[in-house]
């Protein structure tokens, strides 16, 4: 596990279009839900495509202090999860991420218990795991916090059962799915998420020999089979990367073509960046992003898949900084993710708050700042302002990044960009942590 990067920064040297082709990752929401997957499993599993991030190599660390057996090659990892008999996890490592929590749904679905150290992550509001424990309960586990754990047991085994969930839940939707596969009898999840991640988990749980049917649309239905076996799988492209990238072509005036990508995925952003007047021109596995021109002003309103990504908000925002026009953005999904707003607005962005809503009045350009990453959509954000600011922008909070993007600055290089990571001097690292 690296460390070294909590006293990293990056350094950009913005106003260069970006040109050429870039390869996009595995998806990390896909990543850090499969792999812990692995645990229902008495096989072992070959899992390819996965993002070379901090998240995966956590979960890796994970598995194996639990009894796996597992060899990480960069995108490949070989999990061999027999010799986990172990449904307690309290390694302090689990705090360091919020997708920890699907190691619950996993050993519970195992073993019929599981106590966890409450998850961490990024800090973009409340985030809460109330609908994971009423699925949980659903299915006929006892569930309580304690002592910083939260801890489920099923005495008599999982049963199947209809949950209707409250709101629509990526986390909730995938932990269910993980204990009900084994669960007797049918479950039924109404009003699931539908993300290209949920399907993918689905699909590799499926290749696992489960029987989950009906993963993309808002009905989800499971009937729970004895055992699952080993597989090969090849995880989805990284929508939000993707979109990341995307939106960077656009912010540099670039003309970038992305690769190893599913264009479906990326419907709700494409629709908006050609709103703004952005070229978008997709290919069978290939997007074509082109913006000679400043981009015109558009309203956005985050919402669940298949709606503008929350995921994807901090970074338009950034964009839409140096439009034309005054435009309106509004957070349905977390209540915290204007962080960024304060560390763009060093950079000459002028944009206001209310609430959930924000409004960004364009202006001609954003200049380079000392600016610091909160959380990792926020990181990719004031990466996207660096580039297309005029001078140097320094970020710190490199490890937020490193979380989530897989080597970003060298696939940016790669690209056109002057970007590089430097060693924080002593008093920079006093001043940002």
């Amino acid at each position: 596990m690296r460390t070294e990067h909590m006293r990293e920064k990056l350094v950009i040297k913005g106003g260069k279009p970006l040109k050429g082709n870039v390869t996009v990752s595995g998806a990390k929401n896909a990543a850090v839900a499969i792999l812990p997957a692995v645990i229902l499993c008495e096989g072992r599993c070959e899992i390819d495509n996965l993002p070379n991030i901090e998240d995966v190599r956590l979960i890796d660390y994970l598995l194996c202090k639990m009894g796996a057996k597992t060899q990480l090659n960069s995108t490949t990892m070989s999990i061999d999860a027999s010799g986990v008999t172990e449904h307690i996890v309290d390694n302090d490592a689990v705090k360091l991420m919020r997708a920890s929590y699907y190691l619950i749904g996993a050993l519970l679905g195992r073993f019929g218990k599981a106590e966890v150290c409450l998850p961490g992550g990024c800090a973009i509001g409340l985030r809460p795991i109330d609908q994971h424990v009423k699925g949980m309960k659903a299915l006929g586990a006892e569930v309580k916090a304690e002592f910083g754990m939260l801890k489920a047991y099923a005495p008599n085994g999982l049963i199947g059962t209809d949950i209707y969930l409250d709101v629509v839940s990526v986390g909730a939707t995938i932990n269910i799915m993980l204990a009900a596969v084994l669960a007797q009898g049918k479950t039924t999840i109404v009003n699931s998420a539908k993300e290209p991640h949920v399907v993918d988990v689905a699909n590799f749980l499926n290749c696992m020999g489960a029987k989950v049917k009906g993963a993309g649309t808002d009905v989800i239905r499971i009937s729970g089979v004895e055992k699952l076996h080993g597989c090969s799988y090849s995880i989805i492209p990284d929508q939000i990367e993707t979109g990341t990238l995307m939106i960077a072509a656009a912010a540099t005036r670039g003309d970038l073509t992305i690769e190893n990508v599913i264009p479906t995925h990326m419907e709700a952003l494409s629709a908006k960046l050609m709103e703004m007047g952005v070229r978008v021109e997709e290919g069978d596995d290939s997007i074509r992003v082109t913006c000679p021109n400043r981009p015109t002003h558009v309203s956005i309103k985050t919402l669940p898949y298949p709606g503008f990504p929350t995921d994807l908000q901090q970074p338009a925002t950034v964009l839409l900084s140096t439009a034309e026009g005054a435009s309106i953005i509004v957070e349905n999904i977390f209540e915290s993710r204007f962080k960024h707003i304060n560390e763009i607005r060093r950079m000459g962005a002028n944009v206001s708050i209310d609430g959930r809503m924000c409004v960004v009045e364009g202006v001609e350009r954003l200049t380079g700042a000392p600016v610091r990453a909160t959380d990792l959509r926020a990181g990719a954000a004031l990466v996207v302002a660096g580039l297309m600011a005029d001078g140097q922008t320094e970020i710190s909070g490199v490890k937020y990044i490193d979380r989530g993007y897989d080597h970003i600055e060298g696939k940016l290089k790669s690209v056109g960009a002057d970007i590089h990571r430097e060693k924080m001097s002593d008093a920079e690292e006093y001043e940002f942590f």
